[in-house]
């Protein structure tokens, strides 16, 4: 029985794990706050791997997890900077390429609603209906999060100061919401 759980966790992981990755780096902004959110909330699954293998879905429950310990990350992350402003230390990190700079300073300008909406969509590959059962939203509300959303995405990648020249072709290749709605039924 173990060995069976165990493969049964092991193509699971493999299956949702970089989605959740995705998904968590886009609702934050950082790459290895994702990839950490990511292995403890596989971690957590795993320990109590009998229990979520029986949800309609785990890998939502993964995300959810994934999503709720990069937040907490994140605010531990900026109390540790505020510390380090007042001790007078500094954090550093390389410079990442312009145009993720540009997209990721974009959906950061969003609100926290929109930014987790087009996440879920684009990078967590879920349909409207899901995004809605997960947010416990009316479908109609991630419709018009997901309009806004993009809409406010290409004013910032056309017009913003960190925008580079081809960002916002980047923008026009996201699928339309009844293209995106046919795919996932």
């Amino acid at each position: 029985m173990r060995d069976r759980d165990t493969q049964s966790f092991d193509d699971f992981y493999r299956a949702a794990a970089p989605r959740v990755v995705h998904l968590v780096y886009a609702t934050t902004g950082d790459l290895t706050l994702a990839q950490d959110a990511t292995q403890e909330a596989f971690a957590k699954a795993w320990s109590d791997w009998t229990r979520v293998s029986t949800h309609d879905d785990p890998t939502a429950w993964v995300r959810t997890v994934a999503r709720r310990i990069a937040i907490s990350q994140w605010r531990r992350g900026k109390a540790r900077d505020r510390a380090y402003t007042r001790h007078g230390a500094t954090a550093t990190q390389a410079q990442p390429d312009e145009n993720r700079v540009a997209v990721v300073a974009a959906l950061r300008q969003l609100s926290p609603a929109l930014r987790e909406t087009v996440a879920l969509h684009y990078l967590g590959d879920r349909s409207i209906e899901q995004i809605a059962a997960e947010l416990g939203v009316p479908a109609g509300t991630v419709k018009a999060r997901l309009h806004r959303g993009r809409a406010q995405l290409a004013d910032l990648l056309r017009s913003g100061p960190a925008a580079p020249s081809g960002a916002a072709t980047t923008t026009a290749r996201m699928p339309s919401p009844q293209r995106k709605e046919a795919r996932h039924g």
